[in-house]
C-alpha cells in the first residue's frame, strides 16, 4: 500500500503550507506496523493563523442564523456519508477497530449525528422573558477542539456539531495517530462552501499545537476528549485566560452482575461491551464485579466467551477483534498485565505475550485477570485495551462500594433479573452513565453524556451538549 502524503493545512477555508517547514509525521498502519500517512507537524505559529482565521469568521457565523448554520451540518454529515467506504477502512487500517464497526459507528453514525445535532440546535430558546428580563444565548466563541484516535471523526463531530450550530467556529486538533478521516472532513467542508475560518484543521504534536490552542487569547473554550492527565495540563493552560473547558476524559467503569442475573447473557453483555475497539474506548466496563459465590462458574463462562473471539486484520469481516493504535499503546497496555500478575492477579485468558498466529501488527490477546482486588492499579487506572478485571463482590452494597471506589465516574451497568433492584443500585453508583441489563443500543445521541469526578466536566450529546458552546446573558427590559 502507498503512503498518502498530507503536506497542506486547512485554514481559513484554504489549504496550505505550515508556516515552519519541519519533519512530517508519520502515521503508522495498526495492522502492518508500516507507514501509511505523512502530515504535517504544524507549530504555534499555526495554530496562531488559524485561530485568527476562526475569530475574523466568529460574528458572520453567528449571525448567519442557526437554520442557515444547521443546513451546513446537514450538507457536511451528506458530505461525510458519500466518502464513507474511503473513511472506513483507513480508521480500521489507523485504529485497528473491525471494519464493520469502523462503517456503520466510527463513520456512518458519526456522519448521521450531524443530523440531530442541526435539529437540537435549531430547538433550543435562543431568546426567553424572565419578568423584566430577555434571557439571551449567544455562541461562547472561539473553540479549540482536540480529539483523540480510538474515534477520530466520530468524537471530532461530537465537538464540531454542536459548535457549530450554536454559532461557534472550531479549529480543530485531531489526533497524529489517527488523522486521516479529518482530511476528509475539512475537505467536504470545502466542498459544500462552509464560509472560510468556520472550520480549521491544524495537525501536529500535543505540544506544539494542542498546548498553544489551550493557552491562545483568542480562543475562548477548550473541548478535550482524552485522558485525564491530559486534561489537568490543558485545563491548567487554559486557567490563564479564563477559558471555557469542556473535558471527556478517562474512565474505569465497572459492570456489575448481582446473584439474581442470568450469568451467561450479562457476561457475554459484559465483555463484547469492555472489547469495544479492542477496549479502546473510554467507557469500557473494564471491571467486572460479580458474586464471590459464583466467581468459579463466571470464570469458566468468561473463558468460553474469550475463546470464541477472531483476533486479527480488521479489514476481514470476521475478525471481532482488531490491534491497538500504536506500538506505544501496545507496550503500556503488556505492562499493565504484567504488574497485575506481580501484584498476585491470574490470567484466565490472553496475557501479555504476543498471539502467536501474527506476527506483526500492533496485537494484544483479548485479556481476562481474576483474582484482582480493587486496590491494584489494574482495577484503578485506566488501560485502554482489551483487558478485563474481575473482582469479586459480597452483594449489592459491596457492589456499589466496589464501584465507587475509582477516581473516575464515567460509565458502568448493572445486571439484575429484578429491574427495580438493578434501578436502586444504578442510582447509588457515582458515575455519569448506567446502562440496565447490558449496552443494547450504545451510546443515546439525545441524552448527555460525560462523567464524575476525574471522568470529565460538562456534557456531550444531546440538549446539554448544545448548551456546552452557550453562554447566557440577560437584558433588562
Amino acid at each position: 500500500m502507498s503512503v498518502q502524503e498530507r503536506r497542506l493545512l486547512f485554514v481559513d477555508g484554504k489549504w496550505v503550507e505550515p508556516i515552519i517547514d519541519a519533519e512530517p509525521i508519520t502515521v503508522f498502519d495498526s495492522v502492518t506496523e508500516e507507514p501509511l500517512e505523512t502530515i504535517p507537524a504544524g507549530s504555534p505559529a499555526d495554530v496562531d493563523s488559524a485561530v485568527r482565521a476562526a475569530h475574523a469568521a466568529l460574528q458572520p457565523w453567528w449571525q448567519l442564523g442557526v437554520k442557515r448554520r444547521a443546513e451546513y451540518l446537514r450538507r457536511l454529515g451528506d458530505g461525510l456519508l458519500q466518502r464513507a467506504d474511503a473513511i472506513a477502512p483507513l480508521i480500521s487500517r489507523e485504529v485497528g477497530m473491525p471494519i464493520d464497526g469502523a462503517h456503520g459507528y466510527q463513520t456512518v453514525r458519526a456522519a448521521n449525528f450531524l443530523n440531530g445535532f442541526a435539529d437540537l440546535g435549531e430547538a433550543v430558546a435562543y431568546e426567553e422573558q424572565s419578568g423584566n428580563s430577555l434571557i439571551v444565548r449567544e455562541p461562547v466563541g472561539v473553540v479549540g477542539a482536540i480529539t483523540p484516535s480510538n474515534f477520530p471523526l466520530l468524537l471530532s463531530l461530537v465537538k464540531l456539531g454542536p459548535a457549530l450550530v450554536a454559532g461557534c467556529t472550531v479549529v480543530l486538533k485531531p489526533p497524529e495517530t489517527a488523522p486521516g478521516s479529518l482530511f476528509h472532513l475539512a475537505e467536504v467542508c470545502q466542498e459544500i462552501g462552509l464560509p472560510p475560518g468556520v472550520v480549521n484543521l491544524v495537525t501536529g504534536y500535543g505540544r506544539d499545537v494542542g498546548e498553544p490552542l489551550a493557552m491562545h487569547p483568542l480562543v475562548d473554550m477548550i473541548s478535550f476528549t482524552g485522558s485525564t492527565a491530559v486534561g489537568r495540563r490543558l485545563l491548567e493552560l487554559g486557567s490563564q485566560t479564563i477559558k471555557r473547558a469542556h473535558m471527556e476524559l478517562g474512565g474505569k467503569s465497572a459492570a456489575v452482575v448481582l446473584d439474581d442475573a442470568d450469568l451467561e447473557s450479562s457476561l457475554r453483555s459484559a465483555i463484547g461491551q469492555a472489547y469495544i475497539n479492542a477496549g479502546q474506548v473510554c467507557f469500557a466496563w473494564s471491571r467486572l464485579v460479580v458474586p464471590r459465590q459464583k466467581l468459579s462458574a463466571c470464570e469458566d463462562i468468561l473463558a468460553g466467551i474469550v475463546d470464541e473471539l477472531k483476533l486479527g486484520d480488521p479489514l476481514d469481516p470476521t475478525t471481532t477483534l482488531g490491534p491497538v493504535v500504536s506500538d506505544a499503546a501496545r507496550q503500556r497496555i503488556r505492562s499493565y498485565i504484567d504488574g497485575a500478575v506481580s501484584e498476585g492477579a491470574r490470567v484466565l485468558r490472553g496475557g501479555s505475550d504476543a498471539p502467536t498466529h501474527l506476527n506483526r501488527g500492533y496485537f494484544i490477546r483479548p485479556t481476562v485477570l481474576s483474582n484482582v482486588t480493587n486496590d491494584m492499579r489494574i482495577a484503578q487506572e485506566e488501560v485502554f485495551g482489551p483487558v478485563v478485571s474481575v473482582i469479586a463482590h459480597d452483594g449489592d452494597d459491596d457492589a456499589v462500594r466496589i464501584a465507587n471506589d475509582s477516581i473516575f465516574g464515567l460509565h458502568g451497568a448493572v445486571f439484575s433479573a429484578d429491574q427495580e433492584r438493578a434501578l436502586a443500585y444504578a442510582r447509588r453508583v457515582r458515575t455519569g452513565q448506567v446502562d440496565i441489563n447490558g449496552f443494547k443500543l450504545g451510546v443515546n445521541p439525545a441524552a448527555p453524556f460525560g462523567g464524575f469526578k476525574q471522568s470529565g466536566l460538562g456534557r456531550e450529546l444531546g440538549m446539554h451538549g448544545i448548551q456546552e458552546y452557550l453562554e447566557v446573558k440577560s437584558i433588562q427590559l
